[in-house]
């Protein structure tokens, strides 16, 4: 049986050398990688293309979520696991927004880890509880004003916007607002275009900076 095939991306050697011996002595999976910064990473995973990635949320050279976003474009088959000392709720939204398939806190490294390596790796989703249920209630960044960002919208892309932000697939927001899959993704081109955005993760940074998003809240 192959084994799973692991990159450790974190910018500190000792934290990856401790991954790798706990990852190692595994029998069904081994690390063939390891990085510390954020091109580095890029580089190594375009070309080894593990089964598994795991990604520090802050290291040099970039932010964690603009990195998720790359490899999910560069190595589409490779599984990306956050590992990080985050535990705020808005960052595993942002992660998996951003393409990550899991998300795990480094305090918890030595108990959920390998459980998390095995779960992405066989193509589901892994978070840990707390995270995944946890409220994701924000205070809007000083200097902006919610109200005039939403001026902008029509009261179709708010819906939209609220949607996708909540992590809503293109399908179920269709299937929510008896739309065709075609006229909600033109919603939400016109909202990104009308707000400046380019990406999912995007989106749901400036609903949560805006104070916007809540775990059962409404925009």
């Amino acid at each position: 049986m192959a084994k799973i095939r692991v990159h450790i991306a974190d910018d500190h050697a000792v934290l990856r050398t401790g991954l790798r011996l706990l990852i190692n002595t595994q029998p069904d999976m081994e690390v063939i990688g390891e990085s510390g910064t954020v091109s580095e990473t890029v580089e190594a995973v375009t070309r080894m293309l593990p089964d598994v990635a795991t990604v520090d949320l802050t290291m040099p050279g970039g932010t964690g979520i603009k990195l998720v976003e790359t490899l999910t474009k560069v190595a589409p088959q490779t599984r990306l696991l956050v590992l990080t000392m985050h535990d705020d709720p808005a960052y595993f939204r942002l992660a998996i927004a951003a393409g990550a398939a899991g998300y795990v806190m480094k305090k918890s490294a030595d108990t959920e880890l390998l459980t998390a390596i095995r779960t992405v790796a066989g193509g589901r989703s892994f978070a840990q509880v707390e995270l995944a249920t946890g409220p994701l209630v924000r205070t809007p960044t000083p200097g902006t004003n919610a109200q005039e960002v939403l001026d902008q919208l029509s009261e179709r892309e708010r819906e939209v916007f609220h949607l996708v932000a909540h992590g809503h697939t293109n399908q179920a927001i269709a299937d929510k607002l008896f739309l065709s899959v075609k006229t909600v993704e033109s919603y939400r081109a016109r909202l990104m275009t009308k707000l400046g955005l380019k990406s999912r993760a995007e989106l749901t940074q400036m609903a949560l900076e805006l104070g916007l998003l809540s775990q059962e809240g409404t925009v």
